[in-house]
């Protein structure tokens, strides 16, 4: 690890401030850099596969679900058809290409800085087919993967480029141009002036150290070793709270760990689902500066919702014994006070330990936050039905930056509940700045699973019964492909389903603000 950062300041000091593969891949293996506005600003927005009938909340076609095959363009080249799926111009770079397919035989082809001929291409719908030579921690493939079938992956290598980007798919015969083909591709546009360099195939040997060297640090995240830490173990009341004053800032925490337990005085183990029920009810409370910016049952914080189920990932885990960790940068100016509200009913021992470290506050910096809600009996009508409904996650006004949330639900139905689309607003949005083509899709699978899972941005940690009945959890945190916003962001779903019928959710936001930023 100190290898590869060293070698890659060097490899920065020769082209200050440019934007680099490398100096990308040590951006998304750092936890520091979303805490802060970025220090070159960027916009991000995402190409997808989405129905074309969607144009406008007011008009006929806005929930219409035919999300596949859906592109820009067509163009003739060479006597064959392209069908792009990507056209922007940079200064930028792709840090996320999600796809799926039910049959995979054809051609993608990557065209950078709008040169006539593509920098390489693909021969199949699959981005497993590039022989990039990278592991699940860039390369992802989804739950559903079959080499010759059905199935996709999502792609977290960055790829820049200094003027623009084309992304086009040829089909090889009238056959696959009938099947389904999705996309969702997220990419950064960079502010005007910004230096990039192009990625080129070669960059893939060039870099190969740093390249392997992501990989294992996503998988097996690096622990804070300096700072102080302050912890606190205690027995804690029905309804009352344990509460730790962390040393004065400028400062960060680095990272937080809780273990809740039932009162060796209650005479009792809990099972696994009094577990799942305690982690629900057993309220996390941060508060910086004066300002509570966390409020948040633990479970859901971890990202395993309701039910305490494992979930190791880039930012948080969950082990089978209940221990949380976290490791979210959290800069705070002055002060700050973590506590653990005891909501169980029963009486509780509470252990929590958080590691703080030193931080250069300035205009950049921002807080931590976490917006919770949960809602019974949301309606979830049939995909071709109308009284369809967009459930809101959070609204959030004023400056910072979204980086993912935690979808725990309880299905009524027994079928599948998540035909819906995410959508993302952004400042002065008149469309969404990301039009999605299902909920599994936004959380890096496809094919309506209901199956267990885990990767460093993307985790299913729940799964009860394969028609998704039950209780489901997904959650997807966001790196690279975090999304600024200057004056407000909104986070929606599509309330669609296979059959119609309800469900409850429970979702958690994780986000950074500027101070005064809110969720109210």
């Amino acid at each position: 690890m100190l290898l590869f950062v060293g070698v890659l300041a060097g490899l920065s000091g020769a082209a200050q401030d440019s934007i680099t593969l490398g100096s990308l891949l040590k951006e998304m293996i750092s936890f520091e850099p979303v805490a802060s506005w970025p220090r070159v600003a960027y916009v991000e927005r995402q190409a997808s596969s989405y129905d074309r009938r969607s144009i406008a909340v007011d008009q006929p076609g806005w929930f219409a679900n035919g999300d596949f095959n859906q592109f820009i363009r067509k163009e003739e080249r060479g006597g064959h058809d392209e069908y792009v799926m990507m056209d922007a111009d940079g200064p930028g770079v792709v840090v996320r290409f999600w796809l799926t397919t039910v049959i995979k035989n054809g051609k993608l082809r990557f065209y950078f800085d709008n040169l006539p001929e593509p920098a390489f291409e693909i021969p199949a719908y699959d981005l497993m087919k590039g022989r990039w030579g990278l592991g699940p921690g860039l390369l992802q493939p989804h739950s559903s993967y079959e080499p010759e079938g059905k199935g996709g992956n999502t792609l977290y290598l960055p790829l820049p480029y200094r003027k623009h980007c084309k992304i086009t798919y040829e089909f090889t015969d009238s056959a696959s141009l009938k099947a389904a083909h999705y996309y969702q591709i997220n990419y950064r546009t960079y502010e005007a002036g910004a230096r990039v360099r192009t990625f080129c195939l070669s960059d893939l040997a060039v870099f190969r150290m740093f390249i392997d060297s992501a990989e294992s640090v996503l998988w097996h995240p690096p622990v804070y070793k300096g700072g102080r830490v302050i912890s606190k173990r205690s027995s804690v009341g029905v309804g009352a709270r344990v509460s730790l004053d962390l040393p004065g800032g400028p400062a960060a925490v680095r990272e937080m760990r809780l273990e809740v337990k039932v009162s060796d005085k209650e005479g009792k183990v809990p099972d696994k689902e009094d577990m799942g029920r305690l982690l629900r009810s057993v309220i996390l409370r941060i508060d910086f500066d004066g300002q509570r910016t966390v409020w948040c049952p633990v479970g859901d914080f971890s990202g395993s919702g309701y039910g305490g189920k494992v979930i190791r990932s880039w930012y948080r885990e969950l082990s089978e014994g209940g221990k949380v960790i976290s490791r979210w940068v959290m800069p705070y100016r002055r002060n700050a006070r973590v506590s653990i509200v005891n909501g169980s009913g029963i009486k509780l021992d509470v252990s929590v330990a958080v590691r703080t470290g030193p931080w250069k506050w300035d205009s950049s910096s921002m807080y931590f936050h976490t917006t919770y809600k949960y809602e019974e009996n949301i309606k979830d009508v049939k995909w071709d039905s109308p009284g369809a409904i967009e459930w809101n996650f959070v609204h959030i006004r004023g400056r910072g930056i979204y980086l993912g949330n935690t979808l725990a639900v309880y299905n009524h139905m027994d079928a599948w509940y998540g035909e819906g689309d995410a959508k993302v607003w952004v400042d002065d949005d008149v469309f969404p700045s990301e039009f999605g083509t299902g909920l599994e899709d936004y959380y890096n699978t496809s094919w309506a699973p209901v199956v267990i899972y885990q990767t460093p941005f993307a985790n299913a940690p729940r799964a009860d019964n394969e028609s998704s009945a039950g209780h489901n959890t997904f959650t997807r945190t966001r790196n690279l492909d975090g999304v600024p916003f200057r004056r407000a962001f909104r986070y929606d779903l599509e309330m669609l389903s296979w059959k119609g019928g309800i469900i409850d959710a429970a979702a958690t936001v994780y986000w950074y603000g500027a101070p005064g930023a809110n969720d109210h």
